[in-house]
């Protein structure tokens, strides 16, 4: 029984995957690369987290085994470096990114970090699956952490 878990998990893990490459790819624009790679990358963060948020919030039907690969792949996209999306010149161009991060890198680093451990954490609780309110708080967490960067950091009026 373990191994066809693990088999139905392997399979659902590849499948998003498989599902989330068109996302990831159609921000790719080779002109502009630095801002496709971080856009690629913020788009599979929040196709990752956004169900998360809805079961927290009872839009859709909590699914222990879903929240758990839901934040097991958070966890992934969180471990590229998307501070290469940042290079120097990058603030130009199709970008909702402000001006602000360059002027203040090591904040805007300092914040991703933060997003970093809050994914980490939430990993955690998710995958133990039994305790609700320790993922939901681990989800407030991950949500406070994002925000912290949308405030300072992010246009309002670009796209979406």
């Amino acid at each position: 029984m373990p191994n066809s878990s693990r088999k139905a998990k392997l399979v659902i893990i590849t499948l998003t995957g498989l599902l989330l490459s068109p996302l990831a790819i159609s921000h790719f624009d080779d002109k502009q690369i630095p801002q496709s790679y971080r856009q690629s990358w913020f788009a599979m963060l929040a196709t990752n987290f956004g169900p998360m948020v809805a079961m927290v919030k009872g839009d859709i039907p909590w699914q222990e085994n879903e929240m758990a690969a839901y934040a097991d792949e958070l966890a992934a996209v969180t471990t590229l470096d998307v501070m290469r999306g940042f290079s120097d010149g990058s603030q130009k161009g199709t970008t909702r990114a402000k001006p602000e991060i360059w002027q203040n890198k090591p904040d805007f680093q300092a914040k991703m970090d933060d997003l970093d451990t809050a994914v980490a954490a939430l990993q955690i609780v998710a995958n133990q699956g039994t305790d609700r309110k320790a993922i939901a708080a681990g989800v407030a967490a991950t949500g406070k952490a994002c925000k912290a960067c949308h405030d300072e950091y992010k246009a309002k009026d670009y796209l979406y």
